[in-house]
């Protein structure tokens, strides 16, 4: 694996991260939308991850050293990166909250708000913000090895 992998290995990391950060605001900012166009509350949304396949283009492992390294597409098992595959929506059904004087109260006075936790979102917004911490700082590291090697650095 060379050091450009790990400059486009750990931007993977920080540009999937940034996405979940902003879906994170996303679902704040519709913490109490109980009316979407599509009809119904606001549903969280979420980023499902999935691992960036190697192309033959990216580098190459010569079989002999296929074993060694796994037996991934491209010959190889190291890891390319990751990639957001999809931005679903949280099929959790909405909470069903008591206010009879509300607009958009049903016949039994409920109102069905949006299945999102504030809670739980600040802590998925942490988890995110210490995960595109961590790539900056695999990218960090990886740049100051490249200009050691380069003799740009004692």
């Amino acid at each position: 694996m060379g050091i450009f992998n790990a400059f486009d290995i750990s931007a993977s990391g920080m540009s999937a991260e940034r996405t979940e950060m902003d879906l994170i605001g996303q679902n704040i900012a519709n913490i109490n939308t109980t009316s979407t166009p599509g009809g119904g509350p606001y549903q969280e949304k979420v980023a499902l991850f999935q691992e960036k396949t190697p192309s033959f283009d990216s580098f190459f492992v010569p079989a002999a050293f296929g074993l060694p390294f796994g037996s991934g597409s491209g010959g190889s098992g190291i890891g390319q990166g990751v990639k957001v595959a999809a931005v679903v929506n949280d099929p959790a059904p909405p909470k069903m909250v008591y206010d009879p004087h509300n607009p958009m109260a049903n016949s039994k006075g409920y109102v069905a708000m949006p299945n999102v936790d504030l809670i739980t979102e600040m802590t998925n917004m942490i988890q995110a913000s210490r995960a595109y911490q961590a790539n900056v700082a695999v990218f960090e590291a990886a740049k100051h090895m490249k200009q050691q090697d380069l003799g740009l650095v004692p």
